[in-house]
């Protein structure tokens, strides 16, 4: 790697892209814990009924994110070439990509509800509790695809701060709706005073519909808010296909989508022979992984970051920056990682206990969480790798990287560990450890030669 010093000056800039993220991500993921424990006041059963297909949500998410990846990567560059038309063309374009994709997404998995919980061999006494959880929760998926596809194409022109604002207002609704639609009417004592509570008693059901409740209100408002924005506003532009947006973006977003596919269907085969395991792996996975998922925020901040600033440095032609971003972005998440796995290593059981307080399935989370803080800088480093590489258009590399560690060592060392040597939940999480670590080698080795952010002036890389 280069031994330039970091560029002290865009640590400010970095930060200013980062932390709305970070924070949008930090109160999402609190949902995510207090949804997880309000199920979790419900027993085991409702737990892994809710997380059994939580990595088909991954799927499906991964899909549209891969979209958004495609317009921030063609917008960001847009903006940086000093040519803000093209912007609100590609804009229009989202718009167009968010009915349709948002459409087919809501029918698929509509239909196929039923059958996706067969196919993540959910065990059968709460099959139809899961099936129900997640038609209801995918009833909003239009409205979902249009949050995150607008979130990205904001985040594109550098303003973190709206998708963070009604992310903010997203979260608080799903909390109110969580407590009206989860339990059942009763009566709340508050300082001494008495007073009688609403609820619907929908249990489950409850919280899917909070979700979808909220998921809804969010892609209106982003809706609103793209139609409001100064900078890049799709009002005026042609709504029909445009082959000259469309055709570059999806040569981005394509490998990129089907990186997602790839992970995410893993993480599907994955979740499937962990659910084969027992009531008792399946709640512990899922509570284990709502727990890791807000020691990533750090993360997937700093990526979102690099991929807006790489492509403005990319569509303006700035060799020197580009560069530059590389040096910078690597010590910083690296840091930020290490601290974050640290404070997962100490906090496992603290965490763990808010979710569950089954001796088996604490023990069990706090093990693998534990495991898994170990490698949590290593991850860091093909995050942020992989973020500065989608804003100049570069999917195809990390899109073949992520498969070999989700196919080569996450999926194939699971099933000989659990399925033939008749292994546990640990050995499971052993392997996406070897998985992550993989990445590691894989992108650092890339980004040490040079491949990952070539000269623009060498002729490495095509202009915009």
């Amino acid at each position: 790697m280069s031994k330039k010093r970091l560029d002290i000056p865009m640590l400010g800039v970095i930060f200013s892209l980062a932390w709305p993220t970070m924070l949008q991500e930090l109160m999402q993921t609190a949902v995510q814990y207090i949804d997880t424990a309000m199920v979790g006041s419900l027993g085991t059963q409702a737990t892994a009924a809710v997380g059994a297909t939580g990595t088909v949500s991954w799927l499906v998410n991964g899909t549209v994110s891969a979209l958004g990846v495609g317009f921030l990567a063609y917008i960001s560059q847009a903006v940086g070439a000093g040519e803000p038309e093209r912007a609100r063309r590609a804009a229009a374009q989202s718009v167009l990509m968010a009915l349709i994709a948002g459409t087919v997404l809501t029918v698929l998995t509509t239909i196929l509800s039923g059958s996706i919980v067969r196919w993540m061999q959910v065990a059968p006494a709460i099959r139809d509790a899961a099936a129900q959880y997640f038609r209801i929760l995918y009833l909003s998926m239009l409205f979902r695809t249009m949050n995150i596809l607008f979130s990205m194409v904001l985040r594109a022109v550098g303003d973190s701060r709206t998708p963070m604002k009604v992310g903010l207002r997203v979260n608080f609704l799903n909390v109110l709706l969580n407590t009206l639609l989860i339990y059942p009417a009763g009566t709340v004592h508050l300082m001494g005073i008495s007073f009688p509570m609403w609820g619907a008693g929908w249990g489950i059901n409850g919280a899917a519909a909070a979700s979808a409740i909220a998921y809804t209100y969010g892609g209106i408002s982003m809706a609103v808010r793209l139609w409001r924005h100064p900078l890049i506003c799709p009002r005026g532009q042609r709504f029909a296909p445009d082959p000259q947006v469309l055709k570059p973006c999806l040569k981005v977003a394509v490998p990129n989508m089907l990186q997602r596919f790839g992970t995410s269907l893993g993480y599907v085969a994955f979740a499937s022979m962990i659910n084969a395991l027992g009531d008792v792996s399946a709640a512990a996975h899922t509570i284990a992984n709502t727990v890791e998922s807000l020691f990533y925020i750090p993360g997937w901040g700093m990526q979102t970051a690099a991929a807006a600033l790489a492509g403005n440095a990319y569509g303006a032609r700035d060799d020197k920056k580009l560069r530059s971003l590389g040096r910078t972005f690597l010590p910083l998440e690296v840091g930020l990682m290490l601290f974050s796995g640290g404070m997962l290593f100490l906090f496992a059981p603290l965490l763990v206990g808010l979710f569950s307080k089954d001796p088996q399935v604490t023990k069990l989370s706090v093990t693998v969480l534990r495991m898994v803080a170990v490698s949590e800088p290593f991850y860091g480093v093909p995050i942020v790798l992989e973020g500065l590489m989608q804003g100049i258009g570069k999917t195809t590399i990390p899109f073949l990287f992520n498969i070999a560690g989700m196919w080569g060592v996450r999926i194939l060392g699971t099933f000989l560990c659990t399925r033939l040597l008749g292994m546990g939940l640990v050995s499971a999480w052993g392997c996406m450890i070897g998985h992550n670590l993989l990445l590691f080698v894989l992108f650092t080795v890339y980004y040490a030669v040079g491949k990952a952010l070539p000269g623009l002036k060498d002729g490495s890389l095509t202009s915009p």
